[in-house]
């Protein structure tokens, strides 16, 4: 498609995600686009000011500014926080009350860049909330011309957050009674690499830093932690040194991933009881919402503290809904994001990160046997399988349990299929992006575990 100029006008559908802009720089993004989405992001939120941040990614300073410049071109002010990790962007916009626009891809490899865009109070802006407005006022304007710049642009001034930050989260944690650890931190040449070092100073931490150079052309290893492949050098390395754990953080260091001191992943399931269980001593009675492939241990551990678990779908921006809806203080994900009341709803690994050292450190006990009574169950992990008909084959899943109800088989379709029994539960969902099925399953041992997953596969691989 050309524009009345005989531009070529991008194909936006293949960037505006359902939650996010993501796409490869420059071949389907770019600086003069990034402008259009600064000034497209100004006029839908109808916001006076607004704050932007960026990655380590080769192309972030640039999109950034270019953002910036659109967003000022239409009477917008704009505080630039310059380099940041995505929930330090998500404090700006609560802790400043502005719209925000964080430039990353996160894990995604070097070639690719992103927007994650939030209103006020870091409030997710996705689909339904505005990004499809976004995603026409661009396509608009790249095909008929940037708009009418306002007759007075905003300015564009510069702002460090990351001392104040720190010390927010810092006074959500009592880290107090916190014993000396040594602590491995992989960054992953990411984000973390910026924010650790003033977070975790003048605690009684030793810390061992892996990969804290930032490199947007992650030259170590991709910076996802959960894929196993890339936590292999923290494990060895806290083994080799006799650490008291082991932190990973992604590319945006939003989530982090814990390892125990045998170098052994600690399950994001029993993180969130973790984490659930001490902020519920914090706030008696609270709500805690969980989503539909977090282990069993979840909802169990929120009951016994005097919680009331609410399940919902998997995606950061349901958890989001349902913790606003409910007042929720707390939300975990099994991807290893971890949602507070008490930071605007939003999630940041790195608050989880301390709450993990405030648990650890508060006794005497090595983390393993410290998260034994959160990890109760034995599970799969996710399981991905190509398939060509996600929906036959989800249907022939379906068919395959749904007559055995007599054997207290229960079915629900909340997010994707989850079949439960009395020992065991699976979910088996689609991919939005991909023709893939994930699977998830649990039971209370083993070898059950193993069995209901050679069943459903032998199924979905059929």
């Amino acid at each position: 498609m050309t524009s009345s100029k005989g531009l070529a006008v991008p194909d936006l559908s293949q960037i505006v995600k359902a939650y996010d802009v993501r796409g490869v720089v420059p071949d389907q993004w770019d600086e003069p686009l990034s402008e259009l989405f600064g000034a497209a992001f100004a006029r839908v939120t109808g916001a006076a000011a607004l704050v932007v941040g960026h990655d380590m990614r080769p192309s972030s300073p640039g999109l950034s500014r270019a953002f910036a410049r659109g967003a000022a071109s239409l009477g917008v002010d704009v505080t630039e926080i310059g380099l940041c990790s995505t929930d330090q962007l998500y404090f700006a916009s609560g802790h400043l009350g502005l719209p925000g626009a964080m430039f990353t891809a996160s894990h995604n490899p070097a070639q690719y860049n992103g927007i994650k865009m939030c209103r006020a109070g870091a409030a997710p802006v996705g689909q339904d909330t505005g990004l499809a407005d976004i995603r026409a006022l661009v396509e608009e304007w790249a095909e008929t011309g940037a708009p009418e710049p306002a007759a007075d642009p905003g300015t564009i001034t510069q702002r460090d957050v990351l001392t104040d930050y720190a010390a927010h989260l810092r006074s959500l944690v009592d880290l107090t009674a916190i014993r000396p650890l040594k602590v491995v931190v992989d960054a992953g040449n990411g984000m973390g690499g910026h924010t650790v070092p003033t977070v975790f100073d003048g605690l009684p931490l030793e810390l061992d830093a892996l990969y804290f150079e930032l490199d947007g052309t992650f030259p170590h290893h991709e910076a996802n932690p959960l894929d196993p492949k890339n936590i292999v050098d923290l494990q060895a390395r806290v083994r080799e040194t006799g650490a008291d754990l082991g932190l990973a953080f992604d590319g945006d260091a939003d989530r982090c991933f814990v390892v125990d001191e045998r170098g052994e992943p600690v399950a994001p399931s029993a993180i969130t009881a973790l984490v659930a269980a001490r902020e519920l001593a914090k706030h008696p009675g609270g709500t805690i919402i969980h989503n539909c492939i977090t282990s069993w241990s979840v909802p169990e551990v929120v009951k016994e503290n005097g919680g009331t678990p609410i399940r919902t779908r998997v995606g950061h921006s349901f958890i989001k809904a349902e913790m606003a809806r409910t007042g929720a203080i707390f939300g975990g994900e099994h991807s290893a994001h971890y949602y507070f009341r008490d930071f605007w709803n939003a999630d940041t690994g790195m608050l989880a990160a301390l709450h993990v050292l405030a648990a650890l450190g508060g006794q005497q006990q090595p983390l393993s046997h410290l998260v034994e009574s959160y990890d109760r169950y034995a599970a799969s992990g996710e399981i991905n399988s190509t398939v060509a008909d996600q929906t036959g084959r989800m249907e022939a899943v379906k068919a395959a349990y749904e007559g055995r109800k007599d054997e207290g088989i229960e079915l629900d379709e909340l997010d994707g299929l989850t079949i439960t029994s009395a020992d065991w539960w699976f979910n088996l969902r689609p991919s939005n992006t991909e023709p893939l099925l994930r699977l998830n399953v649990e039971a209370r041992d083993r070898q059950t575990a193993d069995r209901v997953r050679d069943e459903v596969l032998a199924q979905v691989r059929a």
